[in-house]
């Protein structure tokens, strides 16, 4: 039991002792703690760590340190022909019913949801850059294209469907006591039994579940590559679970990031946007019975010139978290910071491109005839034939891992309808390859600044808007078995360790939660020892089976990528 309840208990039993109680709380020193990053995992920490202070009695300030001008990380949407009521989402454009820290919070604070769909009912088709493997009329959901499933694939989907539902409801455990919280992910993947899922491919956890046959290779790695721009072999079995388990899904109306925004409001934090931390340093408590260090950390404006200095924050803290990748976060620090090397990952190179159009697809570049009717959205996989790679060249004859209509708008200046679409590939979108995609020439500026042609008639634009962007959204999830742990050293948090485990909105959300308990519960003198209940043969012979991973896995990264030195995570 926590010591202040059983402070407050003996309170309530002994009223000569209520003042003692209520000195003992007023003593309670104030703990000042650092959120680096108003992503997904930063605003979650410290949204739960106000709450799970505030509901044990521990008073804490919170800082928050953000480089960009906005919170939500890669909860990010741009307007439509620069009109607010336009919204479309750039970066994590979904969760779902499972997903209970985002789920439950929408609710919490009220925010409306909206089914991500888009405006226009249509077909989906799923194209392996030579011909549709398969199509969906969005129409017709219901029982016309589960026959159609069934028919095509056999039994397959719905073993498929069942084996997701069994990995997702094992990973939930995570959420509970005795899971959670905890100080080591690789301890509690292998006591769930996880780390067999994410210590083989997709392909090959398919194989060894008698899945692996034409579902899987237009179904199921679609999902792999929509999701995490990756072709079956070159992602981990439960990453794979996870870009499969879209059922209930939802977004929230407005733009995705306003959950993260509500969730550092109601954490009461100081926020300091455009800040990026330079340098954390450790420094002697002034506590005299704390034996634990303070760190100073050191920041400058976002964007300042290099001669510019960082100014040391006036606030030393009890406990910082790095709530983004260490790797691309460019923070200094001395040996005794971070004791150990935090690991790190090659990270996916996505570019997400934005367009408004008047035109629909073209026939031609889908080898359709002229007349046919072309899927308003396309996912994309491999043909039959086709190598699977892994990084850039993953995209294959598609070139592309999705084009999909997202919006139905009308032209400010036109009034004409137009559709927006969304493609996530490898490289840049061309003005060629646009221009072959709709059917029509696209100038090599993609857009015109007048809409008018010499003789001062209308010329309708094959794009009015455009919005390029690229990002390093996830990491390439190759197979393995230990995860970074989100304890850095004495008052040093992590919370992107889990992105090699899972890299969602919900998850990172999760590791926020977690280190917010694990800090309070610290305060408290609560301790959390993750023990695995095996025999000491069976602990050996696990730890011998994830050193021979984590060489495999260190050789996988070698040989098809490294981590992207230089970018910024959406």
């Amino acid at each position: 039991m926590h010591l202040l309840h059983l402070c407050k208990f003996a309170c309530l039993l002994f009223l000569p002792s209520v003042a003692n109680c209520a000195d003992a709380d007023a003593r309670r020193p104030v703990k000042q703690v650092a959120i680096i990053g108003a992503g997904a995992a930063g605003s979650s920490a410290a949204y739960h760590l106000h709450k799970y202070a505030s509901e044990d009695g521990v008073p804490v300030n919170i800082t928050i340190f953000e480089k960009t001008a906005h919170i939500g990380g890669r909860t990010l949407t741009v307007n439509v022909h620069d009109i607010p009521n336009n919204p479309v989402e750039l970066g994590a454009s979904i969760f779902v019913e499972v997903n209970h820290i985002l789920f439950n919070a929408t609710k919490e604070f009220a925010l409306p949801t909206t089914d991500p769909g888009t405006d226009e009912a249509g077909v989906l088709g799923v194209w392996d850059g030579q011909r549709f493997v398969y199509t969906q009329d969005s129409e017709s959901w219901g029982w016309w294209n589960i026959a159609k499933l069934l028919w095509q694939y056999g039994t397959a989907p719905y073993y498929t469907r069942k084996l997701v539902q069994e990995t997702i409801g094992t990973f939930l455990k995570l959420y509970e006591a005795p899971y959670f919280p905890f100080r080591s992910l690789s301890t509690r993947a292998y006591e769930l039994g996880l780390v067999k899922i994410t210590g083989v491919t997709g392909l090959q956890w398919l194989a060894q579940n008698k899945l692996d046959g034409p579902f899987a290779h237009h179904i199921v790695q679609t999902s792999t590559r929509v999701n995490y721009a990756s072709n079956l072999p070159y992602i981990h079995g439960l990453g794979t679970m996870v870009a499969m388990a879209p059922e209930g899904a939802m977004a929230v109306a407005g733009g995705n990031w306003r959950i993260f925004s509500q969730m550092v409001y109601r954490s009461r934090a100081h926020v300091s946007k455009n800040s990026t931390v330079v340098s954390i340093a450790k420094k002697p408590s002034i506590d005299a019975d704390s034996e634990s260090p303070k760190y100073s950390i050191t920041t400058k404006t976002t964007g300042a010139a290099d001669h510019v200095e960082a100014e040391a924050y006036p606030v030393a803290f009890d406990d910082v978290v790095i709530a983004t990748p260490y790797q691309f976060s460019g923070i200094d620090h001395d040996a005794d910071v971070i004791p150990h090397p935090v690991d790190s990952i090659p990270y996916v190179t996505l570019h997400v491109t934005l367009f408004a159009t008047s035109f629909r697809f073209s026939p031609k570049f889908f080898n359709l005839e002229p007349a046919a009717k072309v899927p308003t959205s396309v996912l994309t996989t491999l043909s039959q034939d086709e190598e699977a790679k892994p990084g850039g060249e993953g995209a294959g004859n598609a070139g592309f891992f999705s084009a999909t209509l997202v919006k139905v708008v009308t032209n400010p200046k036109t009034q004409n309808t137009e559709y927006v679409y969304k493609i996530f590939s490898p490289d840049k979108v061309t003005p060629e390859f646009l221009s072959r995609l709709l059917g029509v020439q696209v100038p090599d500026t993609f857009t015109r600044d007048s809409s008018a042609d010499d003789d001062g008639k209308e010329v309708l634009d094959p794009i009015s808007w455009y919005y390029p962007a690229v990002f390093h959204p996830y990491p390439q999830k190759y197979p393995r078995v230990t995860f970074q742990d989100p304890i850095l050293g004495d008052g040093l948090y992590y919370t992107s360790g889990i992105e090699s485990f899972i890299s969602t909105m919900e998850t990172s959300a999760l590791m926020g939660m977690n280190v917010a308990r694990l800090i309070v519960d610290d305060y408290l003198g609560i301790s959390h020892v993750d023990n695995v209940d095996v025999e000491g043969e069976a602990l050996k012979e696990q730890e011998q089976s994830q050193n021979v991973l984590a060489e495999e896995q260190k050789k996988t990264a070698e040989d098809y990528g490294r981590p992207v030195e230089d970018a910024a995570e959406l």
